[in-house]
């Protein structure tokens, strides 16, 4: 299961990064069009274009999978009500199904989360 698991992250990590965020930094047709719709500008795209990044990069760090998930299960969460609210709410499914994913490997992942959490509460000299 760990390595099916681990399979799935790199397959999510892969996806997000290069079909998601990439198109968003170099400013493809349909990014662009999508962020002026939303009309809160194009520095929002820029911004999700981040989060993606640093969400898939995280979720090929072992210490740091169960937290990018549960930071990308947040993401989708505004993805779900944009496109319910936005732009079109039969889309709203797709980001909704990789929040169960993503929510998938934060369960998983949440014993190393817990570690590394602890491991940033811990003061140095202690």
């Amino acid at each position: 299961m760990r390595k099916a698991l681990w399979a799935l992250q790199i397959l999510l990590a892969a996806f997000l990064f290069f079909a998601s965020a990439l198109p968003k930094f170099a400013g493809q047709a349909d990014a662009v069009t999508t962020f002026t719709e939303i009309g809160w500008g194009q520095w929002l795209r820029h911004v999700t274009g981040t989060v993606e990044a640093a969400g898939a990069i995280g979720l090929v760090v072992p210490r740091l999978a169960g937290l990018a998930a549960t930071g990308l299960i947040g993401l989708m969460g505004g993805a779900v009500l944009t496109q319910l609210l936005v732009l079109e709410p039969a889309w709203a499914l797709l980001p909704a199904a990789f929040a169960v994913v993503f929510a998938t490997v934060a369960w998983d992942r949440r014993a190393e989360s817990r570690r590394t959490l602890r491991s940033l509460r811990r003061t140095p000299g202690r």
